[in-house]
């Protein structure tokens, strides 16, 4: 807080900024975490010095592991008040090397505070520390020795995990014992509590603050009295949470193992509370921070649970396990159940059974087994009874129909007839629906009780159908009906509304023209033309005959030509028009006129 700077070295600048390293390694494992990334400093009126605490990874962090280490402050003071000092050394003229520095050391001692011994030599503020002093902390601000852990080793050690902010409060226990316990946020969102006791580290529970699985970026402990509450924030917002969840132990044996300092069991109103909220504490509370249960007493409420499946099927029989340390044990008839079978498949809350037959009838337990200092602690969780189903054939005896009457369901008496070997043993009892293979039938007539029509009376009664089946086909056939009727209309109003508007195709177009014009296509009348070559043909004969000669047969060079005369030469002139109407097609009678002609013309 005196720290002002030097006078003309080091103005407006720290003079007392020193570094040392923070040991954080497991020697054993020759593991160093050389990464920090929070510290917290834990201070209460129970501890002789403040005790400050690190998260580390490893530089790399290809193990994926996180590690806690606690130091004391008189450690990190003695190291910057007795240690050794380090200096740059340039090593073949490129690279510089931080090395020990075993030289003289002025006085006052640089990066020392003004304490009573520097006030007595007239070194009242850092502005009075000389020039010596000042550039020596300039050159030198690295110290060689390093700062060692409590107990030379980290208090908590986490694979697959990465820590990123820590929070630590002191609790006392029941028994005057005191713990520190340690809140530690994940870069998953998550918050692990856990506490070290006789050299060993115990997590007690694990809470996911956020459901985005975001980074805690701080974390704030308010230790007030009564009000005990921790504040994790993120980029989306804050989350208040309290430091312990006590109720949602259930019996005492959950409440103990928890190893919870903040939860004590009450016996006589049954249920783990938070001791810190209770005003005053009950030398009868049950609390173990090592773990054993041996002084719970309570009374197992085995709630079995009944299940009936059918031969064949596969029954999944349901087990939540509460605590992570503990191990799932299933027993089949107070045996041991080896899931390893292919019959058997253990999920994360519940144990799947395939292909049930009657040897798996019986009683299922699902227990919970944690082992603390060589001892182990079982409570069953969860009892299943599994029963196959079984089919009931009842044989009733033969009624005759009777007309129902409406407002009238009164079941009258009939006689059952029971045979055993030869004989008949006859009774008049009044009959109940009777259950079989998922149909109910009701007996609505009286039976005979001839022994000697027996029989066939027995083969010729007809399968029994509720009226209620009945009742469902018929109306099952009735909508079937109407919806093909309905479809079918539908579907014509379709056609009819496209061939109207022109959207189907030529046959349904001309079903079209049929259905409006209301009369048929005229067919082409050819008549006029054929009459036009009849006549051309009768004006060629006739001149032939006229000149006293039959005409020649052409002679067939291959190419169509013009007919020739009998004297060889052209046909007189008369002929002209007879040859224009032969060149014009047959059912074509008046001239044709192409696009051309008016050019032709010019």
């Amino acid at each position: 807080k005196r720290d002002q700077g030097g006078l003309r070295t080091l103005q407006k600048k720290w003079t007392s900024f020193l570094k040392a390293r923070l040991i954080c390694t497991i020697p054993d494992k020759n593991l160093i975490f050389n990464m920090i990334n929070d510290v917290f400093i834990l201070k209460s009126p129970t501890l002789k010095e403040p005790v400050i605490y690190g998260v580390f990874t490893p530089q790399l962090n290809n193990v994926g592991l996180s590690a806690v280490c606690a130091y004391n402050l008189s450690t990190v003071e003695e190291v910057f008040s007795k240690g050794k000092y380090m200096q740059s050394a340039t090593v073949e003229q490129s690279h510089t090397k931080w090395v020990r520095y075993n030289g003289e050391i002025p006085n006052p001692r640089p990066g020392a505070c003004i304490n009573n011994e520097a006030r007595a030599s007239n070194y009242a503020s850092s502005l009075n520390l000389p020039d010596k002093t000042l550039q020596f902390v300039k050159d030198h601000p690295l110290m060689d020795d390093s700062v060692t852990p409590m107990g030379n080793r980290p208090r908590l050690v986490k694979r697959d995990v990465k820590y990123t902010q820590i929070v630590v409060d002191r609790v006392r226990a029941l028994n005057g014992t005191t713990y520190d316990v340690m809140f530690i946020s994940t870069d998953r969102g998550a918050l692990h509590k856990a506490i070290s006791y006789e050299n060993g580290m115990h997590i007690i529970e694990e809470t996911q603050l956020f459901p985005n699985f975001e980074p805690v970026q701080t974390l704030l402990l308010s230790s007030k009295k009564g009000r005990r509450y921790l504040y994790a924030g993120s980029n989306s917002g804050v989350v208040q949470s309290p430091v312990a969840f006590c109720d949602k132990y259930m019996t005492c044996v959950d409440c103990v193992l928890a190893r919870d300092p903040y939860c004590a069991w009450k016996p006589h109103e049954a249920s783990c509370t938070d001791i810190f909220k209770e005003s005053e504490v009950e030398r009868n509370w049950i609390q173990n921070i090592g773990g054993d249960a041996s002084s719970c007493s309570d009374k197992v409420r085995e709630n079995s649970l009944q299940h009936t499946f059918k031969h064949g099927s596969t029954a999944e029989l349901k087990c939540s396990q509460k605590s992570n340390l503990a191990q799932v044990v299933w027993k089949f008839k107070d045996d041991v159940l080896r899931v390893e079978s292919p019959k058997y498949r253990l999920l994360e809350k519940a144990l799947l059974i395939f292909n049930l037959s009657e040897g798996d009838s019986g009683v299922y337990q699902c227990l919970s087994e944690e082992k603390v200092k060589n001892k182990k602690f079982s409570q069953v969780l969860a009892k299943h009874v599994l029963e196959l189903k079984k089919i009931q054939h009842t044989t009733m005896g033969p009624t005759v129909a009777a007309a129902p009457t409406e407002g009238n369901r009164d079941v009258p008496k009939v006689s059952a007839v029971s045979t055993e070997g030869s004989a008949t043993h006859t009774s008049t009892t009044q009959m109940v629906p009777v259950t079989t293979a998922r149909i109910v039938t009701k007996p609505i007539g009286p039976v005979l009780t001839s022994a000697a029509s027996n029989t066939e009376l027995f083969n010729s009664v007809p399968d029994a159908v509720p009226e209620k089946t009945m009742f469902l086909k018929s109306n099952d056939n009735f909508l079937l009906m109407f919806l093909f009727l309905f479809f079918f209309i539908l579907f014509l109003c379709l056609l009819s509304y496209n061939c109207y508007k022109g959207y189907l195709p030529g046959q349904c177009l001309k079903f079209r023209s049929v259905m409006l014009l209301g009369k048929k296509k005229t067919k082409a009348d050819f008549s006029d033309c054929e009459q036009s070559v009849k006549e051309t043909l009768v004006e060629q004969g006739s001149v032939s005959h006229q000149s006293g000669e039959q005409p020649k047969p052409a002679h067939d060079t291959g190419y169509e030509t013009e007919p020739d005369c009998g004297n060889g030469q052209l046909q007189p002139g008369d002929s002209q028009a007879s040859r224009e109407a032969k060149d014009k097609p047959f059912d074509v009678k008046c001239e044709l006129k192409y696009a051309d002609s008016d050019v032709e013309g010019d």
